[in-house]
């Protein structure tokens, strides 16, 4: 019979194909108790199975240099969990005052952290107890005699790209034999926004959706499925009519996609004759072969937060500065532009690492981004230093994120002059006249354009973090995710007031948000005037092909007239007209 599941698109794409259930330790385990002699052995026994997990996850970060780096990251906290007292100290505890099996003091250790993590209102921190859930998994394994990563094995006549895989739930790990299979898609049933499996189905483009609470118990070994990663829906069991729609709309996607590679190479120009610069987001050095096979033309936002994410230590200025050279020698002379990192939000400090604590709660309003550079001088001193560095190795300029007031970049610019000024009477080569720009994702940035104009070279619009704070709402809230309007009129006035304004100045402006890498966009930011957009490198040649067909001519009118609404149906048929 055939159903329809709903959950979150996390990557986007169609994949027809033949489920494949992950098998998963069970985690309701027997509670048995031991006798007095057999508690040292039963702790013993507990001992060699985290020392065996530890061994195995060492084997696997090693061999996770091809995988996209992210993959090694995560296998690092799972790593960080294997040394954590309350995960490894407590359950020896349980065992020699219960007296039971370590599987029993395991879990409910496990339950105990679990319930912290769920107390936390950041999600991001909540999503952590699923990296708990499968630590103790492969620990739980390794103790039932059943160690290693779940096998996945083609049935009898099926291929791999046939595959789609059907888990409760996927640890990085697990998602690294992607890397060894070819698996048309995945679907589990948690995980959210920011889980670990929505970011690695990004970097390894296939479509997945996840969240779908209970699709491993109501799908059959072998039962044909559609994964929508475009909708987040999971037909099983489709009849002959759907599965003939989909392969057709699988097919045009394939050949639209086959279709954009011969635009990378093309001049990214409007029919009118007006240049467009298409640049990249990248987050870590790995990132530039995407960025030039996408047809980049630089680099609009190096994300520098990730190499300081998910360690104890924060990295020193020579471990920075060739993190940094790599990136600008990479792009062979084009344009990079490194934003200072932007901790304290989403992207959260490991518990280990220097001024943990001084970011506290409600971080997307607090102690966050340059906030926190400023309030710890050497730190800043050390990133600054590196950046100025790797100025020598091409064109590089420096982005200030989250900007609100005036005195942040006159401090920024002393900060600067100070980091100069050390690298000069070292005698070290930097470019003296690297160019500042700055962040507007902040509504009151937006409005009080003026004072930033007057101050840095370019700026930058944080589309993300624009809407969110404008509308009061949490983006990764999958509560209030409905709510989350790039067209609210309110975000769209602030958008063109924006480029408006630096227009008339003639400082450069572009838009590195999300909005910036929608196709239904493009047009909409080419008739506000926008000429530079810095976009995930996957979206830059959809991007480009909107370009090559849009007249700003026509748009531009027919813009000015659309930002007049205020009705939300309205602005959605004045979007559709702009796109026929």
């Amino acid at each position: 019979m055939s159903f329809t599941l709903h959950g979150l698109s996390v990557s986007d794409g169609i994949a027809i194909g033949n489920a494949l259930l992950m098998s998963h330790a069970t985690l309701e385990v027997s509670h048995l108790t031991v006798g007095p002699r057999m508690v040292e052995k039963e702790i013993a026994r507990f001992d060699q199975a985290v020392a065996a997990v530890r061994q195995e996850l060492a084997a696997i970060r090693e061999a996770t240099e091809s995988a996209p780096a992210e993959l090694s990251a995560f296998i690092d906290i799972h790593a960080m969990f294997l040394e954590d007292p309350e995960l490894i100290e407590k359950p020896r505890d349980i065992i020699r005052t219960r007296r039971c099996n370590a599987e029993w003091a395991l879990v409910q250790q496990m339950e105990q952290l679990v319930g912290q993590f769920e107390a936390f209102d950041d999600p991001y921190l909540r999503e952590r107890k699923y990296d708990v859930r499968q630590v103790v998994e492969r620990v739980i394994k390794e103790l039932l005699g059943h160690p290693g990563r779940a096998v996945m094995k083609a049935g009898k006549g099926l291929k791999e790209e046939m595959l789609i895989v059907v888990a409760h739930d996927l640890s990085p790990a697990d998602v690294i034999s992607f890397k060894e299979h070819r698996f048309a898609s995945f679907i589990t049933d948690v995980g959210g926004a920011t889980s670990h499996t929505a970011i690695l189905a990004r970097s390894l483009a296939i479509p997945a959706v996840v969240g779908l609470a209970h699709a491993r118990a109501l799908i059959r070994d072998g039962e044909t499925l559609i994964v929508d990663g475009l909708r987040g829906v999971v037909i099983v069991d489709p009849d002959e009519r759907v599965l003939e729609e989909y392969r057709l709309r699988k097919n045009q996607i394939e050949l639209e996609a086959s279709k954009l590679k011969r635009l990378k190479d093309a001049r990214s120009q409007t029919i009118d004759g007006i240049d467009v610069n298409l640049y990249a987001n990248i987050e870590l050095p790995v990132d530039i072969p995407e960025a030039l096979e996408g047809g980049a033309e630089g680099v609009g936002l190096f994300r520098t937060e990730f190499l300081f994410l998910d360690r104890g230590d924060m990295p020193d200025e020579q471990e920075q500065f060739e993190a940094y050279k790599k990136v600008v020698k990479g792009m062979g002379g084009r344009p990079v532009t490194i934003r200072t990192f932007d901790l304290g939000n989403d992207k959260d400090l490991h518990p280990d690492a220097d001024f943990h604590d001084r970011v506290k709660t409600n971080p997307a309003l607090g102690r966050r981004a340059i906030r926190l550079s400023l309030a710890e001088p050497q730190m800043f001193q050390t990133q600054l230093r590196a950046i100025l560095r790797a100025s020598r190795f091409g064109p590089v300029k420096l982005l200030i994120p989250m900007l609100a007031h005036a005195h942040e970049i006159d401090q920024t610019l002393s900060a600067l002059e100070q980091a100069k000024a050390s690298l000069a009477s070292e005698k070290i080569a930097f470019d003296e006249r690297i160019e500042v720009g700055g962040m507007i994702e902040i509504p009151a940035a937006a409005l009080a354009i003026g004072l930033f104009l007057r101050r840095l070279d370019f700026l930058s619009i944080g589309t993300n973090d624009l809407i969110q704070y404008a509308l009061a709402i949490d983006r990764s809230d999958e509560q209030v995710a409905s709510l989350y309007d790039p067209l609210h009129p309110a975000v769209l006035m602030l958008l063109a007031h924006t480029i408006t304004s630096a227009e008339k100045a003639g400082v450069p402006v572009s838009v590195c948000g999300e909005m910036a890498g929608d196709p239904k966009l493009t047009r909409l930011f080419l008739g506000m005037g926008l000429r530079t957009f810095s976009m995930h490198p996957s979206q830059i040649l959809k991007v480009k092909n909107r370009v090559l067909k849009a007249d700003v001519s026509e748009l531009a009118p027919a813009v000015r007239r659309m930002l007049r609404l205020e009705e939300p149906g309205k602005l959605q048929e004045a979007l559709e007209k702009l796109n026929a």
